[in-house]
């Protein structure tokens, strides 16, 4: 498991496009995927993620290309997801020239499918993504955008996908996502502390000091955040001198 703590910019992506909105309302365009990856990528982003938010088999093949276009300037990783729902599309994805696939709905639906793409591409190109949303004392796991209740436990199921050869878990709080109140600290410590592989932090950044508190008291591997680089808020160079300045080992960018 990595010492440093990555920084990771998420970018939503509609029909070849980077959108923003509320709530994934009103989204608007603001701009080229490839562009803003390797934007990010000189500011000293450790990986991009990005969110297909459209998800429809007729827009996979639109972002791809935008995949296959980034990943021909981008030296960090990339990961995918939205919209995956078979084996194949996985294969597809990683052709294209992701280093990652992550996957929600159809992992729910078919658990084997995380071992057999582990198996097939290695654990470390299979991030499974989890949507949770707290039920009493525990968190429950939702389906198809966070549309779905699944009466999956969320601490259990990251047992499972991690016993299935899960190589990450991309951790997004429901209650958290969209409100920039900050991560949701309980619920990610948690899993950090109940599962064997890196952890990214999802759901909730509205500061800098947000994705310091995920890193230390959330003991999350990594922190996955949006809004405060996309409005131009702070730059990931901004992020990493203030986790420095705290003591948190980070990664140097690529760039430095």
């Amino acid at each position: 498991m990595p010492l440093t703590k990555r920084i990771i910019p998420c970018l939503d992506v509609r029909d070849g496009t980077v959108v923003k909105g509320v709530c994934f309302k009103n989204l608007q365009s603001v701009g080229d995927p490839p562009t803003l990856a390797v934007a990010y990528q000189e500011q000293g982003a450790d990986e991009i993620v990005f969110l297909d938010v459209k998800a429809t088999v007729a827009g996979a093949a639109t972002l791809r290309s935008a995949v296959k276009k980034t990943a021909e300037n981008l030296f960090i990783p990339l990961t995918v997801g939205g919209g995956t729902r078979s084996f194949e599309d996985v294969r597809e994805t990683l052709k294209a020239g992701a280093d990652k696939v992550s996957v929600n709905t159809a992992a729910v639906e078919n658990p084997e499918m995380i071992t057999e793409c582990a198996d097939a591409f290695g654990s470390q190109c299979v991030v499974v993504a989890i949507d949770a949303k707290r039920d009493n004392d525990s968190w429950e796991v939702y389906t198809y955008s966070g549309t779905r209740p699944t009466g999956r436990d969320a601490v259990e199921w990251a047992k499972e996908v991690c016993d299935r050869g899960a190589g990450e878990i991309l951790l997004t709080s429901m209650d958290a996502d969209g409100t920039k109140a900050g991560y949701d600290i309980e619920l990610t410590r948690t899993i950090v502390r109940a599962t064997n592989v890196p952890v990214i932090a999802s759901g909730g950044c509205g500061t800098i000091e947000h994705i310091v508190e995920v890193l230390t008291r959330g003991e999350a591997d990594a922190a996955l955040a949006a809004s405060i680089f996309h409005y131009g808020q702070h730059t990931v160079a901004d992020v990493k001198e203030a986790l420095r300045a705290k003591g948190v080992p980070v990664r140097e960018s690529v760039a430095e």
